[in-house]
């Protein structure tokens, strides 16, 4: 397994990176693909409970089961940026306190991808409340045991 690497996004973004033995293709179809985010999350706090489009794309929206602190809940997010392109696939969705999760891949090879995670929370309504609440720290394990799941699966 390809180690997890803390990559600088800027100020309020928490992100992490590793090489994933799959092509860029499959792994951006198993994230555009919402009713699948439950194999990908490391955090243990998405359920699999889903509502929303097999396939998503720039303004669609998503509903999630989640279990944080005990407690169930419901979240529904919107996709802000979507790039299917030949060399770079991204998809962004935006949670309704503001902050955003985006996932970006990049064939580094044929059959080898940097995939990069990320948790941007400097366009949350309550960044300060996030980090009184530990949510960039908690994030960024999360982040590195989903790379390190995603990791695994395709090793």
């Amino acid at each position: 397994m390809d180690p997890i690497r803390t990559i600088n996004k800027g100020s309020r973004v928490v992100a992490r990176q590793t090489e994933v033995h799959a092509s860029a293709d499959e792994l951006f179809a198993v994230v555009a693909n919402p009713h699948r985010h439950g194999e990908l999350d490391g955090s243990g706090t998405v359920k699999d409970t889903v509502k929303g489009p097999q396939r998503l794309e720039k303004g669609a929206k998503f509903s999630l089961g989640m279990k944080q602190y005990g407690v169930p809940y419901r979240i529904t997010s919107t996709v802000t940026e979507f790039v299917d392109g030949a060399g770079t696939k991204v998809i962004e969705w935006k949670h309704p306190m503001g902050h955003t999760w985006r996932w970006e891949f990049q064939e580094s090879q044929p059959g080898v991808t940097t995939v990069t995670e990320a948790f941007q929370y400097g366009t949350a309504k309550a960044p300060k409340l996030l980090e009184i609440l530990k949510m960039p720290q908690q994030n960024a394990k999360g982040i590195a045991s989903t790379l390190e799941k995603l990791s695994k699966k395709y090793s």
